[in-house]
């Protein structure tokens, strides 16, 4: 009788459920996997080394393309190493707009996720309820900064600009016509809070019609419980952070531990998994939606009664108003003198970490008193999941490849940074 070897597949690129750029070379017998082996840079965009030929400030909208789902939670960790090697102070109500952004942001991440996640495991409904609610999410991201995706809003020492007080109006045309505008219109009448409060009242019973969809959905279940289970000890070994560690039942959260902007002022709980399985770390995810809209109604509530500055005075840093630049000398010299040679940070280095919508991301800069970066290193959230690919797969179907894939959140910018 003929010998059966383990035969090799490549999963991806081209597979769906790859993202585009993930080459798993997987090693089988019949269909259970017995190795899995990742391979990456796919999509190598040597962000950190460009970074060391281009100013703080040039660098800032590289930022946003890394993990381009979480755009300004990357920005906000640039921002805040920044501000400790220049020991800048950042206004409060750009704090709080910082971490109100900062929600939507992880929204954003978690409605992707959710939608890819369901789709990848094949449940076709849920892509189109969750991208129902990142358009309204990417329409506070346009108010705020003119793009819908690569903002460029934080700036070292605050933010670009501050909250408009109107939303953009949605106009009559052939495909629809004045009456269902109207109805379109409705919550766009006031100011960006306005709408952004109008979100997140109606936003809790959207997530219940997620959880309706799936979480007791018993083929959804039969697709993540018990897949890819982690234990405490292993996960905290592996380096995992974020929603990863806490499906696995550790209750570690930056934005509670080590408090930054004025998370420490924030009312909001962490939620945590029982048995770090596929389904623990989706609940988890779930879960942070709801706290999310809690911390984004906080600040709504807080930036309606506080007006005040939303970037530091110190022009060195910060450009000059645009009345003032015309109008004042001096302030036309730093102007030009910002944005042609840019600001100079004192010798150093710092690490500065924020609570990723994927976990811990750092941003490690060290200065020679330039004003470029002498060197920048990431630490990206997905690099050290994807790591445990291989440890998590063994021993399921290739069908669990997918649900372990798509538990992790992995988005190549921030890997192959």
């Amino acid at each position: 009788m003929a010998d059966i070897k383990n035969y090799t597949l490549n999963l991806g690129p081209q597979h769906p459920a790859a993202h585009g750029v993930l080459r798993l070379v997987l090693e089988l017998d019949g269909e259970v996997v017995q190795r899995a082996d990742p391979h990456i840079g796919l999509l190598h965009r040597a962000t950190e080394k460009l970074a060391e030929s281009k100013t703080y400030i040039q660098s800032l909208p590289y930022m946003d393309r890394l993990d381009y789902v979480s755009m300004m939670c990357n920005e906000h960790a640039y921002c805040l190493a920044i501000e400790k090697m220049m020991g800048l102070d950042v206004p409060v109500r750009a704090q709080y707009i910082r971490v109100m952004y900062a929600e939507i942001t992880r929204l954003l991440n978690h409605l992707l996720w959710l939608g890819c996640h369901g789709f990848d495991c094949g449940a076709m409904n849920i892509l189109i309820y969750c991208f129902r609610e990142r358009e309204d999410l990417f329409d506070m991201y346009e108010a705020v900064s003119g793009a819908r995706m690569h903002a460029a809003y934080f700036r070292p020492g605050g933010v670009y600009r501050d909250l408009p007080d109107t939303m953009p109006q949605y106009k009559a045309n052939k495909i629809r016509n004045a009456k269902a505008m109207a109805r379109l219109n409705e919550n766009r009448q006031g100011s960006l809070l306005d709408f952004i409060d109008d979100f997140t009242q109606r936003f809790p019973k959207l997530v219940d019609e997620y959880e309706t969809l799936l979480t007791d959905n018993r083929i959804w279940k039969q697709r993540l419980v018990d897949v890819g289970i982690v234990t405490p000890e292993r996960a905290k070994n592996l380096g995992f952070t974020g929603a990863m560690l806490r499906g696995s039942g550790v209750a570690w959260d930056l934005r509670k531990h080590q408090p930054y902007d004025v998370y420490d002022r924030m009312d909001f709980d962490i939620p945590v998994g029982k048995t770090g399985d596929c389904y623990d770390r989706y609940l988890v995810r779930v879960e942070e939606m709801r706290q999310s809209n809690r911390i984004i109604k906080q600040c709504v509530d807080w930036l309606r009664v506080n007006p005040g500055a939303v970037i530091t005075d110190n022009h060195k840093v910060a450009a000059p108003t645009r009345e003032g630049m015309k109008s004042n000398m001096e302030e036309l010299i730093h102007h030009f003198k910002l944005f042609t040679e840019g600001f100079h940070v004192p010798e150093g280095e710092a690490y500065a970490a924020v609570e990723h919508p994927k976990g811990e991301f750092g941003i490690y800069l060290v200065s020679d008193g330039a004003n470029k970066p002498y060197r920048l290193k990431i630490r990206a959230p997905g690099f050290a999941h994807l790591a445990a690919m291989d440890e998590m797969a063994r021993g399921h179907m290739i069908a669990d490849t997918v649900a372990v894939i798509g538990t992790m959140d992995i988005v190549f910018g921030e890997i192959d940074r």
